[in-house]
């Protein structure tokens, strides 16, 4: 299991120890968010007003913004990829189970005939055998 601890800082940051490979990747996309929206983003937060007398994003801002996005395209991607993975083993895994169902249901149908027809024939012997001993019995007394 993976081990994960966590706890509230004053200032609000979220101290993380993580040791699975995928959660490291996690927290490295939500530092370069968080480090986004803290330095990059702010513009976001003025009046539209102030936002039209402002030039464009700098290249510095661009190419952050650019890194962010590659970042989480890697993780998503990687992510979306194992989730379809999973849903597409998930699905073969259900159809082999349904095909395995219904020959198990055939398998015991074949089974109920078959200790039908040896109880059948078991009665038929022994009655058969009870008429033989009754026959034996009327020859021997008679």
């Amino acid at each position: 299991m993976n081990a994960m601890t966590s706890e509230k800082l004053p200032s609000e940051k979220i101290e993380t120890t993580v040791e699975d490979p995928n959660l490291a990747a996690v927290s490295e996309v939500e530092a370069g968010i968080r480090d986004f929206v803290r330095n990059d983003v702010a513009y976001l937060r003025r009046s539209p007003s102030m936002l039209a007398t402002e030039p464009a994003l700098d290249a510095s801002a661009e190419a952050t913004v650019n890194n962010v996005n590659s970042l989480i395209q890697r993780v998503a991607g990687t992510s979306l990829t194992e989730i379809e993975n999973l849903v597409s083993e998930l699905e073969a895994l259900r159809d082999l189970l349904h095909s395995e169902g219904q020959r198990v249901q055939r398998e015991i149908s074949g089974y109920a005939q078959l200790s039908q027809a040896a109880m059948k024939s078991t009665r038929m012997i022994a009655d058969n055998v009870a008429q033989w001993k009754r026959t034996a019995d009327g020859l021997r007394n008679g």
